[in-house]
């Protein structure tokens, strides 16, 4: 069966190390949109830090801060917020533990002077951080990020969480507590009942545990080589690394 959708994580896969994409890999891009193949990136960034770099144009739809929000063009089809009396009750308890944590949505990230001198501290992808009160947060958040380091952090986060939440513990021991129905996963199946693709129909590329699910959903799903071993081991294909332009070049040879 053909496929009609490609959907690529951006950070380890589409983009090399440095945080670009490759001339080659739009073309790539390009090509299949031209054949009439849907393009979609999938990441944990939220929208305005994909945007820089990740240009709109050369994709049908963005998946962001890992499935909270889906949209097509400038549309949000769906959006899922932790609202702010339970994230501002996690942030504190996350804070007095003494882990590092965040709240984000669009704008920017929320968090503690603590967590601001890990984001300084090469943690690039977050900008536009602002030191706030834990005691006096407001926001809803479309993601909450928190540092584990060991089991005991991870069980303590885990039990702190409501049933409608969930946590996701990828690189580095960088943990991602989102709403239950903000998965990869089920953006991929929103956007593909729109269009009208079948499951087989569609080709996923990822490297981090937070890829696993969407990569044994897909009909094809493919990691890059320097992806975790874990998430090697659900894919059915490898194809070269983020920094040799694997997604690109495993499309070209086998879609185009």
């Amino acid at each position: 069966m053909p496929i009609k959708m490609i959907v690529t994580d951006l950070d380890g896969t589409l983009l090399h190390t440095d945080e670009t994409i490759s001339e080659y890999s739009l073309n790539v891009l390009k090509r299949c949109r031209e054949a009439g193949i849907k393009v979609i990136y999938a990441t944990g960034r939220g929208e305005r830090s994909a945007k820089s770099v990740a240009p709109c144009e050369y994709f049908d739809g963005k998946i962001t801060q890992s499935g909270a929000v889906i949209a097509v063009g400038d549309d949000i089809l769906s959006k899922f917020t932790i609202p702010c009396e339970k994230a501002r009750s996690l942030l504190i308890a996350f804070d007095e533990r003494g882990l590092k944590t965040m709240a984000e949505d669009n704008k920017q990230y929320y968090g503690s002077e603590a967590t601001y001198g890990l984001v300084t501290n090469g943690w690039t992808n977050a900008v536009n951080y602002k030191v706030v009160d834990l005691l006096s947060y407001n926001i809803d958040a479309e993601k909450i990020s928190v540092f584990v380091s060991d089991r005991d952090e991870i069980k303590f986060v885990e039990e702190a969480l409501a049933d409608d939440l969930h946590l996701i513990v990828g690189r580095d021991g960088h943990g991602i507590i989102m709403r239950r129905e903000a998965t990869k996963t089920e953006a991929i199946k929103r956007l593909a009942e729109l269009w009208r693709i079948g499951r087989k129909e569609i080709a996923s590329f990822g490297d981090d545990l937070i890829d696993s699910d969407m990569l044994a959903y897909s009909g094809i799903g493919i990691a890059v080589s320097n992806a975790l071993e874990e998430v090697k081991a659900v894919a059915d294909y490898i194809c070269g690394t983020n920094d040799n332009d694997g997604v690109a070049r495993w499309i070209e040879e086998f879609l185009l």
